[in-house]
């Protein structure tokens, strides 16, 4: 090769390597400078998790007081049946959260004694849709529900093993299988880690082979179900909403995009994403609609209560900017205590506590071990009582269920996890 092409040859090396120093150069101007945009955009829009959210979602952030506190009818449904029904709402101003469980034979008639099976809260939406379902509502809760979601059993498969699972403590042995519906539940109990799969065989659980379904002091039949499923959204929610899923939103958003319908859109959703991180699971307050199951016309069928109904509908829908002020009432609770923890001395322990604390504790008991304290408002009380009471106890989760007697206003199921 000649001097002159030599020459040639290493200026044409020698100018590649500053187009590509170049090249390299500008690109790191480039990220550096969206980096400080978004770090920029991100302290405007308020700093933090939030402020982050606002920014990738495009969006300015809105003042908190101007966002609306918001109620959805939640639809669970599986082979165009709807296994769930819920109705949620969520305060941005006071990071507050309701959940209550419609029990699926919800009686929508007029006169029990002419009852249907056409006429539960589960067959209006295989006949009228989502509308009837929301129509009906109205008329047994007496708020408006402008907004829905109706989530394929399907999505909650994806979502749980999008997140890597759910830990979750479930309260009984399930032994069920049905061919019609190509549905095989085999689940242990106890704390334990919840696929999608076991996810679905969770929710859907209503009894065993056997006839046997959820103990009494947890919440026997569809009271127990309801129980399962907000429990189990609740643990799901706080696992979605960890800052290590954040990175995973796009997957999440294709999962809601193909498995949910809602008339949601993406302007109002934006608005709540970025307060939503910011929420405390333990702040949901969840329960079922008050009533009792009657055999009506040879169609068993769910009746709610009516003014027990107008009562939890104030407390969770109506009243979420209101603080209450009832703790005093505790002197006129009165209290069923069962010892679920495995040590005999625990009972007089929580007992003593409850007592100095002025409430009441007129029975008392052992039940099957179990994980878990739970807390059970059987006449709907304040939420100011109960979360007095989780605090005396350090510990509980919180439930409403109108299905026992009214002997005693709560009662307490101490768990393994009292200390």
């Amino acid at each position: 090769m000649s001097k002159k092409k030599e020459q040639k040859r290493k200026g044409t090396k020698k100018k590649s390597k500053h187009i590509v120093l170049k090249v390299l150069l500008v690109l790191l101007i480039i990220i550096i400078a969206s980096i400080g945009y978004i770090v920029y955009k991100t302290h405007k829009n308020g700093g933090g998790m939030s402020g982050l959210l606002t920014t990738v979602l495009g969006q300015e952030n809105v003042p908190i007081e101007e966002v609306d506190p918001i109620n959805i009818l939640v639809l669970g449904t599986s082979q165009n049946m709807s296994d769930t029904i819920m109705v949620c709402s969520y305060n941005p101003r006071t990071q507050q959260a309701s959940m209550l469980s419609i029990p699926r034979d919800t009686y929508t008639g007029k006169n029990k004694n002419n009852a249907q099976a056409y006429e539960k809260i589960n067959s209006r939406y295989i006949a009228q849709g989502v509308n009837g379902v929301k129509k009906h509502l109205k008329e047994i809760l007496g708020i408006d529900l402008d907004y829905y979601v109706v989530v394929d059993t399907e999505a909650l498969i994806k979502l749980v093993d999008e997140i890597g699972g759910v830990y979750f403590d479930v309260p009984m042995d399930m032994d069920y299988d049905d061919e019609t519906q190509n549905l095989a539940i085999h689940l242990k109990a106890g704390y334990q880690l919840i696929d999608g799969k076991k996810a679905e065989q969770l929710l859907r659980f209503r009894h065993n082979n056997d006839g046997t379904s959820y103990p009494i002091e947890y919440g026997d039949n569809d009271y127990g179900r309801t129980r399962t499923q907000r429990e189990f959204i609740s643990e799901t929610l706080k696992q979605t909403l960890k800052a290590s899923n954040i990175l995973k939103l796009g997957k999440i958003l294709d999962i809601a995009n193909k498995y949910v319908e809602t008339n949601i859109d993406i302007d109002l959703a934006k608005k709540y994403i970025p307060h939503i991180v910011d929420f405390n699971t333990e702040n949901i307050k969840s329960g079922l609609l008050p009533g009792k199951s009657e055999l009506c016309n040879g169609v068993w069928i769910f009746l709610h209560d009516k003014k027990e109904t107008k009562t939890m509908v104030e407390e969770y829908f109506l009243n979420q900017d209101e603080e209450n002020t009832n703790i005093e009432q505790s002197k006129n609770i009165k209290v069923e205590l069962l010892n679920g923890s495995g040590n005999e001395k625990i009972l007089n322990e929580v007992a003593e506590k409850l007592k100095k604390a002025g409430y009441t504790v007129s029975k008392t008991g052992t039940t099957t071990v179990t994980s878990k304290t739970t807390i059970i408002n059987k006449t709907n009380k304040s939420s100011e009582i109960s979360n007095d009471i989780k605090t005396i106890l350090g510990t509980g989760i919180i439930s409403t269920s109108s299905s026992g007697n009214s002997e005693t206003d709560y009662k307490i199921i101490i768990g393994k996890d009292y200390k």
